[in-house]
């Protein structure tokens, strides 16, 4: 039986509509492959207004390109970046710091450099601790949905504040309403130095640190690709570290 244009249209509209559901986050055009990824606005280390979208972004394409993939990155509020991967509307979401909570939900990366965490304090403050318990009595802030440190966050006898943001955070501390404030020294000083410039003198970033911190990429477990894509990424990881490549692009991003 002969059908109708508008019945080839249709048909053709849903065989186009199942494939891309087939596809999902990930596909291939031609022999490109595509990754998807969701981030946040997080420079130093990632923005989609700085060049190249800084080293993180640099160097996840650089270890996917190894292996044939071109990324595609989106950027959004932290708490909407991780739940687009653990729904499976992205194949993953970037930078995270390791937890046990976070290793259970998703397929963790190998870990890649980062950066030192700790606290950020008025310079005007007599603050000093050798141990989390020394910090009982003062208020601390921190972002919502962040993962800091695994004694940090364990911590439930200290006082936490909960900002939306790095910066909030930051001007909390400048304002007096926090006593400490916890962030990447790198991204403390970035935002610090960029939106307070006559004010960020008046801030520092205390010793002790409180951990190095190494990044990962959490590819999503409602994917059906996501434990392939991670592989796949791992040994592009693994043949930039070898070669020097990822060293350079830290080095060219000032870490």
């Amino acid at each position: 039986m002969k059908k109708s244009a508008a019945f080839c249209g249709t048909w053709l509209g849903v065989t186009i509509f199942s494939l891309f559901l087939l596809m999902g986050p990930s596909g291939a055009h031609g022999n490109e492959k595509i990754v998807k990824l969701s981030s946040l606005e997080w420079p130093p280390y990632i923005g989609a207004e700085m060049e190249n979208q800084g080293y993180v972004a640099e160097a996840v394409r650089a270890a996917f390109e190894r292996r044939g993939y071109r990324v595609e990155i989106e950027f959004f509020p932290w708490n909407r970046a991780v739940a687009m991967a653990h729904d499976g509307k992205v194949d993953g979401y970037f930078p995270e710091y390791y937890s046990d909570e976070v290793a259970k939900d998703y397929i963790l990366s190998e870990k890649f450099p980062g950066g030192p965490v700790g606290f950020f304090k008025r310079k005007d403050k007599d603050i000093s601790f050798a141990k989390l318990e020394d910090l009982k009595g003062y208020c601390i802030g921190v972002v919502e949905g962040y993962v800091n440190t695994a004694e940090f966050d364990a911590a439930s006898y200290l006082t936490k504040d909960e900002s939306v943001d790095d910066l909030m955070g930051l001007k909390k501390l400048l304002a007096g309403r926090t006593d400490l404030f916890f962030c990447d020294k790198f991204v403390g000083n970035y935002i610090g130095k960029k939106n307070f410039p006559d004010q960020i003198a008046e801030i520092e970033f205390m010793d002790p640190i409180l951990e190095d911190k190494p990044f990962y990429i959490c590819f999503s477990r409602a994917t059906p690709d996501g434990q392939r894509i991670a592989e796949d990424f791992n040994k592009g990881l693994a043949e930039i570290t070898a070669d020097g490549t990822l060293e350079a692009l830290r080095r060219k991003g000032g870490y």
